[in-house]
């Protein structure tokens, strides 16, 4: 496959501080280095950035020597904590700001969706928005008229489509924006971790899209996530930046691995809601045991209910593109639970955790056949050890999950 994006020792330095052209005697100095052919004096002044730590002067490194290459049809994941260089990278590959040093090499267009309602006027409606933003990224309006009833339908906003867009909500605004630049055919998607700000069934067909971009259109994703799943699943090489500097590249399993090593990250394993909106609902989940194949796996759950009712409880991990892998589910094996008014907890435990090494979406469910009381999706990613080898026992199937387990439960009042 031939390269279709190269950066070339890309570095940004901004001036800390109010907005301005800073001192008479900083501008003179570049010019006079200007008019004799010399580099800018101040380039070699700027630290490292760190947004931890106090400023030690005017100027700050917001990347520096950045070198890397994007074949086409591959799927370049970039993570790093937040105040790294990952944005300021992106919005330097889609030219909304330009390298301090260095070059970009691309080949055909690139559309970006860096932040929610970029290129979106708020007077305007959302079919007139498609053109607008068809136009930004070079498409004439032929281009735009033959794809746009795929673009609605992907959104999602059918019934909001001619209403300013002043009226979205931010998640619809992102949905809207997503199926624009995922549908006009750029040779280069550059997406940032805007799609956080969508729901989980969006998300879903976001990351499926942009697969399908990669693999069955063979055109080239830049995209940047804090969700290490959908790296890893979607992504076929990756690295790390680390206060404006690229630490690794490779394997997004060895980027991620540096990157929670390198940061002290222990991977997640509690939830706890902090802004409860139901009568009945999951007030904390954690997994009190070590997460490896093949391991005892145990953990307890503490539901909040405002009356006397029973309940089921499920843990579910999903995969690649949310597709359903395992469930530990009580309602399989015909556990229910008698909830008290108050606090209770739900404990579970396996003998054996029979699930591969990797990482998963981790989601909770609360409820009835006949109702759900309290549904939370992705509530951490969990990064499950290589364990045992050899899981043995049988593996059973249903509802959609290839793997069901049965746990032995325990109520405490």
């Amino acid at each position: 496959m031939s390269i279709i994006l190269k950066a070339e020792n890309i570095s940004k330095q901004y001036r800390l501080g109010t907005v301005g052209t800073g001192t008479l005697s900083h501008d003179l100095n570049r010019w006079w280095h200007s008019v004799r052919g010399k580099e800018d004096p101040y380039l070699k002044v700027g630290s490292l950035k760190d947004r931890s730590a106090a400023a030690k002067n005017d100027y700050v490194w917001a990347l520096q020597d950045i070198n890397f290459e994007v074949k086409q049809g591959e799927v370049l994941g970039i993570i790093g904590k937040n105040g790294a260089g990952k944005s300021t990278l992106l919005k330097i590959l889609s030219r909304v700001t330009a390298p301090t040093t260095g070059t970009i090499k691309t080949k055909g267009r690139i559309a970006s969706l860096l932040e929610v309602g970029t290129g979106f006027h708020p007077e305007l409606t959302g079919r007139e928005n498609i053109y607008l933003n068809g136009a930004i990224l070079g498409m004439t309006r032929i281009e735009v008229k033959s794809k746009i009833d795929e673009i609605i339908a992907f959104s999602g906003c059918e019934m909001y489509i001619d209403t300013p867009t002043k009226r979205y909500s931010s998640g619809m605004t992102v949905r809207l924006a997503f199926a624009v630049a995922a549908h006009l055919e750029p040779e280069i998607l550059v997406v940032d971790e805007v799609l956080a700000v969508g729901d989980a069934e969006f998300q879903k067909k976001a990351i499926g899209k942009m697969h399908d971009i990669s693999q069955g259109e063979g055109r080239t994703v830049l995209f940047v996530s804090h969700n290490m799943v959908a790296i890893q699943n979607l992504c076929s090489y990756s690295f790390y930046l680390e206060n404006g500097e690229k630490k690794i590249e490779g394997k997004p399993s060895d980027v991620i691995d540096y990157y929670l090593n390198s940061q002290n990250l222990i991977p997640d394993t509690r939830y706890y809601n902090s802004d409860p909106k139901k009568d009945i609902y999951i007030k904390s989940f954690e997994i009190t045991s070590e997460v490896a194949t093949g391991k005892p796996f145990e953990f307890e759950a503490k539901v909040v209910s405002n009356k006397k009712l029973k309940t089921e409880f499920a843990f579910t991990l999903k995969g690649k593109e949310s597709q359903p892998i395992f469930q530990i589910y009580s309602g399989h094996s015909g556990e229910t639970f008698s909830l008290e008014i108050g606090e209770n907890q739900i404990s579970g435990k396996l003998d054996k955790l029979r699930m591969a090494s990797g990482l998963y979406d981790a989601n909770l469910w609360l409820g009835t056949s006949l109702q759900v009381f309290d549904f939370q999706p992705q509530v951490f990613n969990l990064l499950v050890k290589e364990g045992s080898i050899r899981l043995g026992g049988p593996i059973s199937s249903k509802n959609g999950y290839p793997v069901i387990e049965d746990a032995t439960w325990k109520k405490n009042e």
